[in-house]
């Protein structure tokens, strides 16, 4: 489980959950990629630890590739963002991606039926952020996007539908590091 620590990477960390997610999938070993190659390199489009966007860092990866995250391990934790140090070889590169339309949780779940995607959720609400357990259902946690994450399944328990997100908070965070989200009722 990754943790972004003060740096607000968290679409970095979405965006390499979804492609290694992918990477895996086309048959390559199970491979870490490195945040720090998006939040310090991708600089024209996002802004490291103020932010950026999921389709941006798939954006810049089809033109630049990513290095492994052993290649290029991840510094920015205090916050601030470095300059680029490229001197590592990307390990993947993709040729395009796909958005999933906004408040269709129908597409969502064919999407992540085929591999993690990436999604942006409100998480600066209590009701996210004192998160610990069992399947959030609480309309405090509002719609006012501001946090990547990643949807990496979906199931239901006791009857109750959820999505199962990886979020970047680190294992002690939720359900060590996962949250489950109510679905089918636009949650977060």
């Amino acid at each position: 489980m990754k943790n972004q620590q003060r740096c607000g990477s968290c679409w970095a960390f979405s965006s390499t959950g979804a492609l290694e997610g992918a990477f895996k999938i086309a048959g390559n070993p199970l491979t870490s990629l490195s945040e720090e190659d998006l939040v310090q390199c991708n600089s024209i489009t996002d802004h490291g630890c103020q932010g950026g966007l999921m389709d941006n860092a798939f954006n810049w990866v089809e033109k630049n590739g990513i290095c492994s995250e052993s290649a290029y391990p991840y510094t920015s934790g205090g916050g601030v963002t470095g300059s680029c140090k490229k001197g590592c070889s990307p390990v993947m590169t993709v040729t395009g991606h796909t958005d999933v339309p906004s408040r269709n949780e129908a597409a969502l779940q064919q999407a992540v039926s085929q591999q993690p995607v990436s999604v942006a959720i409100e998480a600066d609400k209590s009701a996210f952020q004192l998160y610990s357990g069992g399947i959030l259902d609480n309309s405090a946690c509002g719609t006012n996007l501001d946090h990547g994450v990643l949807v990496v399944g979906y199931g239901e328990d006791g009857g109750v539908a959820y999505w199962k997100v990886k979020n970047s908070w680190g294992k002690h965070w939720g359900e060590s590091g996962y949250v489950r989200i109510l679905r089918g009722q636009d949650e977060c």
